[in-house]
């Protein structure tokens, strides 16, 4: 396993490939680092794993189908469980059942050897751009049922004062602030204090 980087572009996407074939890992690793890219290398899913196990997650996996031993979709699994890096196959093969295998395992794309860099160069930047696309989106929806969880709980403790306080929706929404300033906690603290205190009635 070697490990190249251009050390002009400090901050150039790095990328990881992974082939058993030292020429082909020599001549488009050298491409992609002309053209700006930081390139590590492995020469098997083993060496990958290894590499991956120990430095900081690249950018993006340039991953091999065919090798001996274990074939490049038995990293695909890791891969997308990592914080989903995404990856493009490259096979031998243009052949159905591997463009199915490729778009199950989630690939971004994948491209039949031998490569051409003015096609790969092209699929890399179309793969990061999906992929910040993708991780955008995520953050987004995460944040949005971040937003509906709080909502909903703060509704169920409005809906809690009410009935203890016998008040209406603004008066047990004044006296959930009132208990967030006397005891100097914050309203979703003071909200999730007041479910749980119920729920132990309950279970009780």
């Amino acid at each position: 396993m070697t490990i190249e980087s251009n050390p002009v572009a400090v901050k150039a996407k790095s990328i990881l490939m992974v082939d058993d074939d030292r020429l082909i890992l020599s001549t488009i690793s050298t491409a992609l680092i002309r053209a700006g890219y930081q390139v590590s290398t492995a020469e098997s899913v083993d060496k990958a794993e290894a590499w991956l196990a120990s430095n900081e997650w690249p950018d993006l996996v340039l991953l091999d189908v065919r090798m001996p031993g274990r074939n490049g979709l038995e990293l695909t699994s890791r891969l997308n469980e990592m914080h989903h890096i995404p990856f493009i196959l490259l096979t031998a093969y243009s052949e159905q059942d591997i463009i199915t295998k490729a778009t199950e395992s989630g690939a971004m794309s994948y491209l039949v050897k031998p490569v051409d860099i003015a096609k790969l160069i092209p699929a890399i930047e179309t793969a990061l751009s999906r992929a910040n696309y993708q991780r955008d989106l995520l953050g987004s929806n995460k944040n949005l049922q971040s937003a509906l969880d709080a909502d909903r709980n703060l509704s169920v403790a409005v809906g809690i004062m009410m009935v203890e306080h016998c008040t209406d929706r603004d008066g047990a929404m004044k006296l959930l602030r009132l208990k967030s300033r006397t005891h100097q906690i914050k309203l979703s603290d003071i909200v999730a204090q007041i479910i749980d205190a119920r729920e132990s009635l309950v279970a009780e």
